[in-house]
């Protein structure tokens, strides 16, 4: 009788929320997933680092063109370098160009988005907004790094993170410290600040939930679209933003040189 009552008390076992009992599987696979989410936390993170550090410091506008050309330097390293790679060896030329042309076509309406925002405001407030566009594509290209990576050994996954933490305080004091010379409210650039991070937390989500499982041509179309919005939003306003007024042209190019090279040496020792 004590043993069926026993059995009868496992059956009935509620588990925290409700859901009652779960198995070994399901426990792992929370545990993970809460883990992952950790492991996001980091390159966004790095990015909220960069931007204090921006509201704290009063530097000279060339420091921060000189800055933006450093996080470009990075931006184009983790496209070329990192995810190219991948997506040619999963995906024909042609394919990836039309996931190219659609992350070309997101970076527009983002761009046409912060116009509507700015209500009409002038095109350089855009293209300091749109700064954080490349910013969020490369936080959203690091946390579905991370999930995947994640999903394949949790070790992946928190070097990818922990590499990004470091190579994205050079893009958050960037953006910030461009918000904060053309005088945006401080309100609207700690939200920019903050909401940056958010793609990094959905993103490896969705990389470790759903990626996981998911064919290689798959992952590597949606880092095409990916590429596309990352590159587009680049050379189109974060290079600009950086050139206005233009840095001295030896801090522009030491502190490209520079990002691309740290990227580089990142992604070949992970």
């Amino acid at each position: 009788m004590a043993a069926k009552a026993n059995r009868h008390k496992q059956r009935e076992r509620k588990t925290w929320f409700g859901w009652g009992d779960i198995s070994a599987y399901e426990v792992n696979f929370m545990n993970e997933f809460i883990l992952i989410v950790g492991f996001a936390v980091l390159p966004a993170l790095g990015n909220f680092i960069g931007a204090v550090i921006a509201e704290k410091v009063d530097t000279p506008r060339w420091t921060i063109g000189a800055a933006l050309h450093g996080a470009a330097g990075i931006a184009i390293a983790l496209v070329s370098l990192e995810m190219l790679p991948f997506i040619l060896a999963s995906l024909p030329v042609s394919i990836f160009a039309i996931g190219f042309v659609l992350g070309a076509g997101a970076s527009l309406l983002v761009a046409k988005g912060i116009v509507l925002w700015q209500n009409g405001g002038q095109i350089r407030a855009t293209q300091a907004f749109m700064v954080y566009t490349v910013i969020g594509a490369d936080l959203f290209s690091d946390g579905l790094m991370t999930g995947a990576g994640g999903a394949v050994a949790l070790e992946v996954g928190l070097l990818l993170a922990g590499a990004q933490l470091f190579a994205n305080v050079p893009g958050g004091f960037a953006a910030a410290g461009n918000l904060k010379h053309y005088r945006i409210p401080v309100g609207r650039r700690l939200a920019a600040a903050a909401l940056a991070g958010t793609p990094a937390l959905l993103s490896a989500i969705v990389g470790y939930a759903v990626f996981r499982h998911a064919a290689p041509e798959t992952q590597a179309f949606a880092l095409s679209v990916i590429a596309g919005i990352l590159l587009l939003a680049t050379i189109e306003d974060m290079v600009p933003e950086g050139d206005a007024p233009p840095p001295p042209r030896w801090s522009s190019t030491l502190a490209f040189a520079i990002g691309f090279a740290a990227m580089a040496v990142t992604v070949s020792s992970v």
